[in-house]
Parts: C-alpha cells; sequence; structure tokens
C-alpha cells in the first residue's frame, strides 16, 4: 500500500541516525525524501498521516548535499578538451567515476582550443541530471581562449583570441552555439570585453575572470557589468599588490554592487595555493569561497606523461606540469580531498568546508533553490560523510549511486 495515498504513490525514504547540514548548521535530525525531493517531515505526518517505507540507518554520519565541481577538465584518462570518437561516453565515464569523491553535478571544463574543438565537443554533451549512470551535468565550463597571453597558464598561446568583432559574434565564431554552457572565463582587460559580460550574464551564464592582468578597476568593471566568478583564485592573475590589487582586490571591494556575491575558485590541494594564501581568502570572504578541483586527464592515474587539451602534461607526484617546464597545468586533487585540505589548512569548521563544495557554487550558478542546500522541496542530491570527512556514500535524488565497500 502507497504510505500516502492522498499526495502521492511514490515511496518515502527515512534516513536516521544522522546529523544533516542545514542552516550552517549540522543538526541531529533525520531527513525525509520522496520522488527525489527532500519532504518537510510536519506536513508529511499532520497533513498527510504518512510514514516511511524504507528506512537508511547513516550510523552517525554526517548528511550534506551532495558536491558540485564548477572546474573540472577531466580524469581517469578523459580529457574533455580533446576530440574522441565518443566525447558524451568520456564525459559519463568522469561522472561516474567521481561519485567516489561525493560529487553529484558538474562542469566539464575546456581548456583553451581551436574553434574546431568547440564546435564539435559542445553539441555533444547537454544539460542533464544525474542517477546510477553518474553525477550531472550543469553546463560546460569554457576557460579561455578570451584569456591574457601573458597569464596564459597551461593554455596554448597561439589559439588565443581576442574579441575581434567587437563581442558576442566573437563568442559564437568560437564556441558556437552556448546552450549547454554555465561558466565562461575571459580576461576583463580585453578590448571589447564589458559588452560580452553584459551579454553572457543576460543569457545567464557566468562570467568568470580569469587568466589576466587585469587591474582592480577594470575587474569592479567587469563585475558591474554582470560578471560574479574569480577563476582559481591567484593562479594566472596579477600577484596581490597593496596600491593596485589587481582582481584578487573584489574580495573586500567596494565597488560590488549590493546585493551581489563575487565568488571565487580555490584550487585546495596544497600545491596550487600555500595555506596561508588560502586562510587571506578565507577570512577576507568566506561566504564566496567556492573548492574546484581543476582535475585533468591524470586524475586518477599513476605519475608519467598526460594531456590537457593541446599540451602535453607530466606528473611528478602531486604536481603537474606542463612537459619541460614548471608551469603547473590543473591539479590530480578529488573534490573530498579538497575539501579535507580546505578544513585542515584554513581552520575552518566542517560546516564551512562543506558549503564551499557544496552551497557556494549552487549559488555562484544561480541554482541554490534546488541543489547546494538540504531544505525542503530541493534534490536530494545527498553525500554521507565520516568525521573525517571520508566519503561513505552518495545519493542522487535519494538513490543510492555509489558506496564504500565496508
Amino acid at each position: 500500500m502507497p504510505s500516502n495515498g492522498s499526495v502521492s504513490d511514490a515511496p518515502i525514504t527515512q534516513f536516521i541516525n544522522c546529523r544533516i547540514l542545514r542552516d550552517h548548521k549540522l543538526q541531529r535530525e533525520d531527513l525525509w525524501v520522496r520522488e527525489g525531493r527532500i519532504l518537510d517531515p510536519e506536513k508529511l505526518f499532520f497533513d498527510e498521516l504518512g510514514y516511511a517505507d524504507e528506512r537508511v540507518d547513516c550510523e552517525g554520519s554526517i548528511i550534506a548535499p551532495g558536491f558540485i565541481d564548477v572546474q573540472i577538465n577531466g580524469g581517469y584518462g578523459i580529457d574533455f578538451s580533446r576530440v574522441s570518437e565518443d566525447v558524451s561516453g568520456g564525459v559519463s565515464f568522469v561522472a561516474k567515476k567521481i561519485l567516489e569523491h561525493g560529487v553529484t553535478s558538474f562542469c566539464p571544463t575546456l581548456v583553451t582550443s581551436p574553434a574546431a574543438i568547440y564546435h564539435k565537443v559542445l553539441p555533444q554533451v547537454k544539460v542533464h541530471n544525474g542517477g546510477q549512470h553518474g553525477a550531472g551535468v550543469l553546463g560546460f565550463h569554457l576557460e579561455g581562449p578570451f584569456i591574457s597571453a601573458e597569464k596564459k597558464g597551461a593554455h596554448p598561446e597561439q589559439y588565443l583570441r581576442t574579441f575581434r568583432s567587437g563581442g558576442v559574434q566573437d563568442l559564437t565564431e568560437v564556441y558556437g552555439s552556448l546552450d549547454n554552457v554555465a561558466v565562461v572565463t575571459l580576461a576583463p582587460e580585453l578590448a571589447n570585453s564589458q559588452s560580452v559580460v553584459r551579454e553572457l550574464s543576460q543569457r545567464g551564464i557566468t562570467v568568470s575572470l580569469g587568466h589576466s592582468v587585469a587591474n582592480l578597476s577594470q575587474a569592479e568593471e567587469a563585475v558591474q557589468h554582470g560578471a560574479s566568478f574569480i577563476t582559481h583564485l591567484f593562479n594566472a592573475m596579477l600577484p596581490f599588490h597593496h596600491r593596485d590589487p589587481g582582481i584578487v582586490g573584489l574580495l573586500t571591494s567596494d565597488q560590488v554592487p549590493a546585493g551581489r556575491t563575487v565568488y571565487y575558485g580555490m584550487i585546495a590541494d596544497g600545491i596550487h595555493t600555500n595555506p596561508a594564501a588560502l586562510r587571506i581568502a578565507h577570512r577576507a570572504h568566506p561566504s564566496g569561497l567556492v573548492l574546484v578541483t581543476d582535475a585533468i586527464t591524470a586524475m586518477g592515474l599513476p605519475p608519467g606523461h598526460h594531456t590537457l587539451g593541446q599540451q602535453v602534461i607530466e606528473i611528478q607526484g602531486l604536481h603537474a606540469y606542463v612537459a619541460g617546464t614548471k608551469t603547473l597545468s590543473g591539479s590530480i586533487a578529488t573534490m573530498d580531498m579538497c575539501v579535507r585540505h580546505f578544513k585542515q589548512a584554513s581552520g575552518c569548521s566542517v560546516e564551512e568546508a562543506l558549503e564551499a563544495a557544496s552551497l557556494h557554487p549552487a549559488q555562484l550558478l544561480g541554482i541554490s533553490h534546488k541543489k547546494g542546500k538540504l531544505d525542503y522541496g530541493c534534490d536530494a542530491d545527498l553525500v554521507l560523510l565520516d568525521d573525517a570527512i571520508n566519503v561513505k556514500a552518495t545519493f542522487i535524488s535519494g538513490e543510492e549511486v555509489w558506496r564504500k565497500e565496508p
């Protein structure tokens, strides 16, 4: 018999013996799920006289919203910036593997590439929900090619572009359709960039500032036109200077429009950012910190030579370099590693560390009404963790999609 025929025949799952992250605190209460969403138990009991069809004993675990990675270039031998026979299959393979790291949705990221790559890759992957098949795709993150040659990092210089036609026409020439694009990283000092920032923002695409030599006023102007994110803060931008703090100065700028938050990505892998720099950023602007892996093909693979777009990458220990140089090129960190390192390096609370990988990226992408929180009505994308922030199980829409073997 359905437990609540007055409203729905769908079964109800009750997660018991857990601490759930809600309203910025870990709270000892049960979590109720029906039809992939989180239920208000009061309404269930009193309005529907309903009860649970299934109970999941969490054995004292933390339940947090599923992690959201807005910058991941690939992993496990798959490079999102390379054309293959089966691009969507490659994305799906990574989507399945990252479930074990608590990631329930992500933005496949393409580094600077020739136009032909975008035209072949972008049409093959659509925004879709996660499930047993893997984490959901929230849309592509296109990092380049409209970036600074001086701060190109691992991006190949021959494919960098400026806004030659004065804006949006350049985007369609290079990318083709923007239908399944969630984030575009660009350098705001490029001529004609502000009209592009405005147009992308109006289309609901997040504009991120990065790989740039912009000064603070150029960065502030971009934010006033709609930019809302900083790609891997401190990396591939001018270093902080007290007379002109550059893009880093956005963290404490008084020129950010009222009611707006500037978010910033941090690669908390212990390599890209010194723990002291991580602490400075977090203490200056804790509500804007978004953990990203910036993971590349080599995540989950042994040391050696791998690719990132058009470049050959060499893995030495935990470092990923453009082969033959000491230029860092993405990371091989997983999201749960980043959450643990961030907590340990910053001294922040467990709640803050978890929200930097869930709530903040959801807010950045404008989807926090359904993801990144465990509020009633939100998607039941969950990660079960022990007190040391090790992933024990991952759920999407209330269904178990991965569990650590005992």
